[in-house]
Formats: C-alpha cells, structure tokens, sequence
C-alpha cells in the first residue's frame, strides 16, 4: 500500500524567518566581498531604483563617472514610479533609490537631495507678465497626470490650499504625451523645468513661473539604515551625490536647487 508522504507547509512566521535567514546569508556575502577587497579597487553591483524623469537626467552621468572612478563597480539601474521603487526599496530590491517623497517607513534614512522648479506650459502665453497666479490657471484646461501621480497630488494640494480646484481636461502618465497634447491646443500643464527645457529653448510652447512664491518639489535620496551596506553603496552614493550636485550647478538639472542653494529658473 502506498503511503502518501506529508509535507510541512510553512506558517506566515516561518516565511518571515527563512526571509530572515536569506537576508543574513546575504549580508555575510556582501561582508566577505568587502573584506576580500578591502586592500584593492572596490567591487560589487549597485543596485538603484529611479523614476524615469530623473533617470534621464542622472543615468548617464553617474554610470559615466562611476566608470572611471570604480570601474570595478557595476551600476544597475531599474526605472518605474515612485510607488513601485518604495516597494522595490521594502523588499530589499534595490540598494538606493531617489523618490519624491519621504519614504515613510522605518529602517531607512531619507535625504533631501535637491528641490525642483515646477513651470507652467502652454500653447501659447497666458498672461502678459512673466508669472502666472494658480487663480488665473484655474480658469484653463489644463492637461495633468492621473490622481495618485506625485505630481498631480503635489498640484491639486497647491491649488485646494487657495480654494480652488484645477480644470482637468486630459489626464496621462507622460511628460511626452502631455507636452504632445499641450502642443496641440488641448490645454495647459504644469511640469518640472528640467522637462520642458527644448520647448523653453526652441520657443515651440510657453514656460511661464508660477505666482505665490512658485511651486517647487522635493527630491529624496533613499538609504538603508535596517542592514549594513556595503563598500560599494556607499561609495556610489556620495557619487551619486557629486554627480546630482554637478548637473545643478552647470544647469543641465534645469530650475533645481541644492537644499541650501539657491534656485536657478530656466
């Protein structure tokens, strides 16, 4: 008679504990590494998580320098939205990330990296002056991310502490999309300056300030502090810093700002 074998099926606690396990045994492997090379070139994969706006601005130069200061440190860069990359981060999928927000969970350090002009964009000018008041905004189509985009909720709070509520017309998840639309006459945005700088430049759509002080977001670099890091993170970290450091002062970071510098507006 065959007997059926009986099999363990592992509690939530017990998933917890191998999770444990599997992170300890990782860390001991990233401890050997580093000490293996303590006395050598430094060695390891840097794992970073971007949003794709700001992928497309720090990427290449941080892979660039990261090249010749550490060429035995591999960058890895993966790119989704600042909600994907905060449960990238919780899992331990990523070693660093840039959010634009405060992580808000525990075992991790939240650094205010940079804060960014945001401008409005539109077919053509909407006011004769320079700056353009939210209450005046208010009375065009405007063209915005979805809800629960960073952006959109940073915009709607700005406008809901004046009374007012934006005249959404589209919403869509792409600068490229919403300049496309902007361009053909379906309304006005608000985006980061860094995202409008060709239209700026080439004078194909209208970048006006924002009244009120203008608007502003904030930019965070994410770091563990529940397990150690290793010799490479940290080495690529303060690069990444020098290297975020280096696009605002040359302005190819258009309208950003360094937490104690002052703004450069496009």
């Amino acid at each position: 008679m065959h007997r059926q074998r009986s099999g363990v099926i592992p509690t939530e606690a017990g998933l917890l504990l191998i999770e444990r396990g599997r992170r300890i045994v990782d860390e001991m492997s990233r401890t050997i590494d580093d000490i293996s090379t303590l006395g050598s070139d430094p060695s390891g994969i840097v794992r970073i998580g971007l949003p794709g706006t700001i992928s497309a601005i720090v990427s290449l130069p941080l892979i660039t320098a990261a090249h010749k200061r550490y060429p035995r440190i591999t960058i890895n860069i993966a790119e989704a939205m600042s909600g994907f990359i905060s449960t990238w981060a919780a899992e331990d999928r990523v070693d660093l990330c840039i959010l634009y927000r405060d992580i808000g969970l525990p075992g991790f350090r939240s650094e205010l990296l940079l804060e960014e002009n945001l401008v409005v964009l539109s077919q053509a000018r909407i006011d004769a002056a320079e700056h353009v008041s939210l209450k005046k905004l208010s009375k065009q189509m405007m063209v915005l991310p979805s809800k629960g985009h960073g952006l959109r909720d940073l915009i709607d709070k700005e406008f809901q502490a004046i009374g007012i509520n934006a005249s959404v017309a589209l919403e869509i998840d792409s600068y490229a999309n919403i300049k496309s639309l902007v361009a053909n006459g379906f309304g006005a945005s608000i985006l980061p300056a860094h995202a409008v700088r060709d239209e700026r430049d080439t004078g194909t759509l209208f970048v006006s300030q924002i009244e009120e002080g203008g608007l502003r977001r904030q930019v965070h670099l994410i770091t563990p502090t529940r397990r150690p890091v290793t010799r490479a993170q940290l080495l690529v970290t303060e690069l990444l810093r020098e290297v975020v450091s280096d696009l605002i002062n040359t302005e190819t970071w258009s309208g950003a700002k360094l937490p104690d510098g002052s703004i450069k507006f496009p």
